[in-house]
């Protein structure tokens, strides 16, 4: 179609070229960066992207590695998911693909975290084969153009883009297209004040045309979100210059990392610490309480600096636990909410 050759115009002379996954676009690059991507702003991948792949270099790096250092690389990006299934499907890239990214959609498809449209891009990116993508960014593309009215969340919707999508996406030079048409929606088409002046499709667009480019794509209003408060607890032990951290079960909020010990915020936190820990507290000091939001919910976190005075006679502290310290925490995959607690301290105890 015409316009997919207008937008590959632009891109040759507007779009983005120099991000860091582009430079050298092998599968294995291209699929880190697109798992990277979901849900995640470019200029916020693009801090982590080097790093990451200067740990884990190849398929076998990431493979071998633990969980505990993939989610330590990845502490930050959120969505945790993400890396254990990027760190699972590199195993089993080992297992059946010998050590090799797949060529084969359904190849592609079957690794875990990976979708039509990420498995499409990863393809169309590192090998050329020409696959539609319906990000949320080329969604929002080709709502517009094409004056698509129907609810983005319905599924009749969604086959109607995939049509449209597969309809524009041309035999060469499909590599360019995928991310011309990602890098549209997300430097010109955007979600609020798009640049239409510049868009190179604008002048037959339909939602331009019928001046309501704001209302599409059409999305049901999100639901209030709900509100859950915990009380964090820094337990730290001055003899040993250390804090305990909670492993997260792998499944839900913050899965795999290491994390500080919860209670309920109206919990009397030195009888919690004794019937938990058989830990006996010196001293409380509770800060400035601070909301953290998911995807589902918000989170009011109480944070508590707890002095140990002195350690269990027996042991009660399991292998889900583990005194870390103050030395070694930077060796820990965290949360961000929790890294910005320890870095408070660090701040205190300088």
């Amino acid at each position: 179609m015409e316009c997919s050759q207008r937008i590959l115009r632009w891109f040759d002379k507007h779009g983005r070229k120099d991000l860091p996954w582009q430079t050298e676009p092998t599968a294995y690059r291209v699929w880190v960066s697109e798992i990277m991507l979901q849900q995640t702003q470019v200029s916020t991948v693009s801090r982590y992207f080097d790093a990451f792949i200067h740990r884990f270099p190849d398929i076998d790096a990431l493979a071998q590695a633990s969980l505990d250092e993939v989610l330590h690389a990845w502490a930050g990006l959120g969505y945790y998911a993400r890396a254990k299934n990027l760190h699972r499907a590199a195993q089993l890239c080992v297992a059946n693909h010998h050590s090799q990214f797949p060529k084969d959609f359904d190849d592609v498809l079957n690794l875990p975290g990976i979708g039509r449209s990420t498995a499409g891009a990863i393809l169309a990116i590192s090998t050329r084969q020409r696959y539609p993508i319906l990000d949320g960014n080329v969604k929002r593309v080709l709502s517009r153009y094409f004056a698509v009215s129907g609810w983005l969340n319905d599924p009749k919707t969604i086959d109607t883009l995939w049509a449209l999508s597969e309809k524009i996406t041309p035999h060469k030079r499909v590599d360019a297209f995928t991310q011309a048409i990602m890098d549209l929606g997300a430097t010109l088409c955007t979600r609020t004040h798009p640049k239409c002046a510049e868009c190179p499709i604008h002048e037959d667009c339909q939602a331009k045309a019928q001046q309501r480019v704001t209302e599409y794509p059409k999305t049901k209003p999100a639901q209030k979100k709900p509100t859950q408060s915990t009380t964090c607890l820094i337990l730290f032990d001055p003899n040993q210059q250390a804090i305990l951290f909670e492993k997260r079960p792998l499944k839900g909020i913050w899965g795999g990392l290491w994390s500080l010990p919860e209670c309920p915020v109206a919990t009397e936190i030195k009888h919690w610490c004794r019937e938990v820990f058989d830990l006996s507290i010196q001293q409380n000091d509770h800060w400035e309480p601070f909301r953290h939001t998911f995807t589902h919910y918000h989170l009011n976190i109480h944070p508590v600096l707890c002095h140990v005075k002195s350690l269990p006679k027996k042991k009660r502290i399991t292998e889900q636990y583990h005194w870390c310290p103050l030395t070694e925490i930077h060796t820990l995959g965290l949360p961000a909410p929790i890294k910005r607690l320890l870095v408070k301290m660090e701040r205190k105890q300088s």
